[in-house]
């Protein structure tokens, strides 16, 4: 895992009971996951959980403040609330705020699947139309042809004819020789 600060440590540690839970670093805070999905983060020292419209009113119920960033000269609220006061510091309280968060996560992630079109059925030809199907000769991979085995003395020679070399006759010389007799 990446250098985690105090905060997060503990944290992952009262979510133990949960289950699997990773941190990763991200935009100056951390992102809290399970099972592949961000259910968590803490920003500023603070734990927020994953909240849709089935959880939120929960959260408000209990008196949960929304996560709130400036962006762009405007505050943005996002679907991330503060667990209550007394599940800050006690992994038994906030289990059940964490698999509400888990749970909200996994809707989220429904909702972003992109859904698959049914395919398009052909319409059926009418029956007087049909031509009876022709059998089809089963296509087979062509070989390369083999090519035959020279003989010994031939395989040394390559492809291309070569130029023998021409025989140089001895030039007279010019230049008379003496010779003693």
């Amino acid at each position: 895992m990446a250098r985690t600060d105090s905060f997060v440590e503990y944290t992952l540690e009262l979510l133990e009971k949960l289950g699997p839970v990773q941190a990763r670093r991200m935009f100056g805070g951390w992102g809290l996951y399970f099972g592949g999905r961000m259910f968590g983060l803490v920003g500023d020292g603070q734990l927020y959980l994953k909240t849709d419209d089935v959880t939120r009113p929960d959260f408000q119920a209990a008196g949960c403040r929304p996560f709130i960033y400036e962006g762009g000269g405007r505050r943005i609220e996002m679907s991330y609330w503060t667990a209550p006061a007394d599940a800050n510091d006690d992994a038994y309280e906030l289990l059940p705020w964490a698999r509400r968060a888990v749970d909200a996560a996994a809707r989220a992630a429904l909702k972003k699947a992109p859904k698959k079109k049914p395919a398009e059925k052909k319409a059926p030809l009418p029956a007087a139309s049909k031509a009876p199907a022709k059998a089809k000769p089963k296509a087979t991979a062509k070989k390369a042809p083999a090519r035959k085995a020279k003989p010994k003395a031939l395989a040394k020679k390559s492809a291309a004819p070569r130029k023998q070399p021409v025989a140089r006759k001895k030039a007279a010389r010019k230049s008379p020789r003496v010779t003693r007799s």
